[in-house]
């Protein structure tokens, strides 16, 4: 009889190899992982443990599942998701311009149904230096309206609903004002109207970032951009003076609060959960 393991009967019932037990991790933020069954691999755009992971891939669409042991694999290992890690955790964790965590390369989110409106191309162009991250990551677009006059018809146009929610910034939002008047015309649980109360959004980066003590106050009945580069000694017309202003906004700390807090507002307002 020839010897080796060949020698004898082989055991097809015998004990099955043992598979490899998935390793515990925290999750971070922005890591990539792999669905096994799937293959399909993305960063996490949003964890909560032992109900709900969301993956977005490399085309921006987001995966939502249950986080369960063995599913995922992390740098080809599977593993087991427990708690997100918190930020104060990582090691020297990055920030975008408004503050919030960077989720690194993250690839933009499929753009919503449900949008922001601002009044003009400066509000539109400030809202993106300062939260671009952000809306690229929640995959909400803004879209300038050329000013407030037309806001009701704009918004019957959009037809908010339960996915497609509406948020709109209107300069000079306090009471008595044409804005104010405008924005009580609107009633509709899907749309959010948040402002601030400057003239202008000139007046939401702080003065010392313009290298100013003040705004000037303009007398009403006067062009206000022209009378604050007259006070301001510019010789610059409103355009160039508006870029070289952006340019020296960097974060969400240059800004004056009022700005801060209806922009933060409008985009959690749209950025709705997914179900």
């Amino acid at each position: 009889m020839t010897d080796g393991i060949l020698s004898e009967p082989m055991d097809l019932d015998g004990p099955s190899p043992r598979r490899l037990a998935p390793t515990p991790i925290n999750v971070q933020l922005g890591m990539v992982l792999t669905h096994r069954p799937s293959g399909m691999m993305g960063s996490v755009v949003r964890y909560v443990a032992g109900q709900q992971i969301v993956l977005r891939d490399d085309s921006g669409r987001d995966h939502q599942m249950r986080p369960q042991d063995g599913v995922f694999a992390f740098q080809g290992k599977p593993v087991a998701l427990r708690k997100l890690q918190a930020p104060e955790q990582t090691k020297s964790p990055q920030f975008t311009a408004s503050g919030s965590i960077d989720l690194g390369a993250v690839p933009a989110r499929i753009a919503r149904g449900s949008r922001i409106y601002v009044e003009g191309i400066h509000d539109a162009e400030l809202v993106e230096k300062v939260w671009g991250d952000d809306l690229r990551v929640e995959g909400i677009v803004v879209e300038q309206m050329d000013g407030a006059d037309d806001l009701t018809s704009l918004v019957r146009s959009f037809q908010p609903g339960p996915r497609r929610r509406l948020g709109v910034l209107l300069d000079h939002l306090v009471e008595g004002s044409k804005e104010s008047r405008i924005a009580a015309e609107i009633n509709n649980p899907h749309v959010l109207i948040c402002g601030h109360p400057y003239v202008d959004i000139w007046q939401a980066v702080r003065p010392s970032v313009a290298g100013i003590e003040a705004w000037p106050v303009i007398p009403k009945g006067q062009p206000w951009k022209e009378g604050v580069l007259a006070a301001v000694g510019s010789n610059d017309n409103s355009g160039l003076y508006w870029k070289k202003l952006l340019g020296k906004v960097s974060t969400y700390k240059d800004l004056e609060t009022p700005i801060i807090t209806a922009v933060e507002q409008l985009i959690d307002f749209v950025a709705i959960p997914d179900q």
